[in-house]
């Protein structure tokens, strides 16, 4: 599953996510965005941090940082193909169970490790990129909920640049072999076989 940070969850939310089978929780947000939950989290679920951003690179995010995601999917994948082979190594290796992947807002960096969970299912381009906008229908209300000042709506942003969300995740998906960018970032054969179980049954 994907989803926006859960620490807004009440002890009944937590307890339909508990009853609904997840067991382990992926955060890829940075430590200066992380917060105290609302309820007690239940013992059955594993929480993994594993911070996405690499913040610390400034050559990198100086440059990126002022322009709409998902215009970055394809330079951070050059970038830190360790970051996101580490996240995709967790869910491989994560315990029996349900596994829920989340940022803040549950569309950026979740979108992203969302796309290549896809890409290794099999699934074809136009549908990640559906996938995708899936999620700006959820967004504003968690910005909203969370006070969080961000752009929204990334449509007019990308029309500036000359593109939109789909035709930059396909163009992405066009020129990415995930198998060897994950390879190539530390994830060994058992974990993408392992991945892909998870993914697809055995």
């Amino acid at each position: 599953m994907r989803a926006d940070a859960p620490d807004h969850l009440t002890a009944a939310g937590w307890a339909a996510l508990d009853a609904y089978g997840i067991r382990t929780i992926i955060d890829l947000r940075n430590d200066d965005e992380l917060h105290p939950d609302l309820a007690p989290r239940p013992e059955a679920v594993t929480t993994v941090h594993l911070p996405l951003d690499g913040v610390e690179d400034r050559e990198f995010w100086d440059h990126w940082e002022p322009r709409p995601p998902p215009l970055f999917y394809g330079p951070f994948l050059e970038r830190f193909p360790e970051r996101v082979a580490g996240v995709i190594a967790a869910i491989a290796n994560a315990a029996p169970g349900g596994v829920l992947v989340h940022c803040v807002g549950g569309r950026d960096r979740t979108g992203l490790i969302t796309l290549l969970l896809l890409a290794l299912a099999g699934v074809e381009a136009e549908a990640i990129a559906a996938d995708h906008a899936v999620s700006d229908e959820r967004v504003a209300t968690v910005y909203a909920q969370r006070s969080i000042e961000a752009d929204v709506d990334l449509t007019p942003l990308l029309a500036r640049e000359g593109t939109s969300t789909r035709e930059v995740l396909v163009s992405t998906l066009a020129s990415l072999d995930v198998e060897s960018l994950l390879r190539g970032g530390g994830l060994t054969e058992d974990e993408l076989v392992a991945v892909r179980a998870r993914l697809l049954g055995p």
